[in-house]
């Protein structure tokens, strides 16, 4: 299995009303970051998650958009 720092991960994004979730996910391990920003300036919340193989095709049908890996990792090291 490919080391964690050789694998080219892929970033979306979803806005919704009340918050920003941003989403960093290893295609090879099918696992993942979630960034959660509450626009009422609450603090972000990250959590691992698990995927399967079906991750691509729930992020289409729940409208997430390619996102940025700068934007993501701003947030994840707390400089934004």
């Amino acid at each position: 299995m490919p080391k964690e720092s050789n694998i080219v991960h892929q970033y979306f994004r979803k806005e919704l009303e009340d918050v920003t979730i941003l989403l960093r996910v290893n295609p090879i391990q099918f696992k993942g970051m979630e960034i959660t920003l509450p626009k009422n300036g609450d603090e972000p919340s990250v959590r691992e998650l698990e995927l399967d193989q079906d991750i691509f095709e729930d992020l289409k049908a729940d409208e997430f958009v390619e996102a940025s890996p700068l934007e993501f990792n701003l947030y994840y090291s707390g400089l934004v």
